[in-house]
């Protein structure tokens, strides 16, 4: 059988996705053995707490081991190159999920691998959070081809593999950054090309109130990721995106608040509607490990 991977959204057809997503809610909270005998690794670049907590709880769920290694402990550090690593490592392996910087190594390491590769984070696509992401709205609105789904802050890996799901199952997604921070052009043509296959509408605007107007879901991110030192400029450039209520009100009396975590209250998210009845981000939270192991089932099952 053909090794598979999942490094960006993509990497699975609209019917997989929404099969996988149904999978996750009927399943949830599932122990099984069908990981039994398996090993998965996972080879982290960049810190994490629900990416490494998530796909090691979920691997034991389903009866495997785990292997965890940081890239500085590592040959890599050393000069051995991926390829090498990736062939060695798929002798010992069943299959690994690497968290890194550049997607180019992600994508040098599968091509080299000869067991599923699963990307964790890169700096330009976080695939695995768009699955939670996206079984989390499923779960609210039942209608994916209906619904309407706001991004605001900065254009970053969440917002393209959020864009990119959307995109793909036929939904409404807005993309809504200052035109300083905004995704590069090969993120948006991307989208344009998904949603020309599944009828999605994909929006990209620079006001915010414009975007949340009729929103059922809106979602911020961080406003500086790791590694990025605090710039007062970029700061005073994403004042204008924070959810609050006063940007809550203008969207549909229903619309649920949504954070893929860590978040900085009162910065990119105010207190008061991070933890408000209309905020989903810790089921949010929780259902990485439900996607997940859907997703380890298809890829290593």
């Amino acid at each position: 059988m053909e090794t598979r991977h999942f490094l960006k959204v993509e990497d699975m057809s609209r019917d997989e996705i929404v099969a996988l997503i149904a999978d996750a809610r009927a399943n949830r909270g599932e122990r099984s053995v069908a990981l039994h005998g398996k090993c998965l690794g996972m080879i982290f670049s960049k810190p994490s707490t629900r990416t490494r907590a998530s796909f090691t709880a979920g691997a034991y769920q389903l009866g495997g081991d785990v292997m965890f290694v940081s890239e500085g402990e590592m040959q890599l550090g050393r000069g051995e190159t991926v390829e090498d690593t990736a062939r060695v490592l798929s002798s010992y392996l069943d299959g690994v999920v690497i968290r890194t910087y550049l997607q180019e190594n992600l994508e040098r390491f599968a091509a080299a691998a000869s067991i599923p590769v699963i990307n964790g984070l890169t700096d330009d696509h976080h695939p695995c959070q768009a699955l939670a992401d996206l079984m989390t709205i499923s779960e609210y609105h039942d209608d994916l081809a209906g619904v309407k789904v706001v991004y605001l802050g900065d254009g970053n890996n969440v917002a393209v593999s959020l864009m990119d799901i959307c995109a793909v199952v036929g939904a409404h997604v807005v993309i809504c950054t200052p035109e300083e921070l905004a995704l590069p052009q090969w993120a948006t043509d991307n989208a344009a090309r998904l949603a020309a296959a599944s009828g999605a509408r994909v929006e990209v605007t620079t006001d915010p109130e414009a975007a949340a107007s009729g929103a059922d879901f809106l979602y911020t991110d961080v406003w500086f990721s790791m590694g990025q030192a605090e710039q007062p400029a970029k700061r005073a450039r994403l004042e204008p995106y924070r959810i609050d209520e006063e940007l809550l009100a203008l969207t549909d009396p229903d619309c649920r608040v949504m954070h893929c975590l860590p978040a900085h209250r009162d910065e990119e998210i105010s207190a008061e509607v991070m933890d408000g009845p209309r905020s989903i981000v810790f089921r949010q939270a929780e259902n990485r490990l439900h996607a997940q192991k859907e997703l380890l089932k298809r890829l290593m099952g």
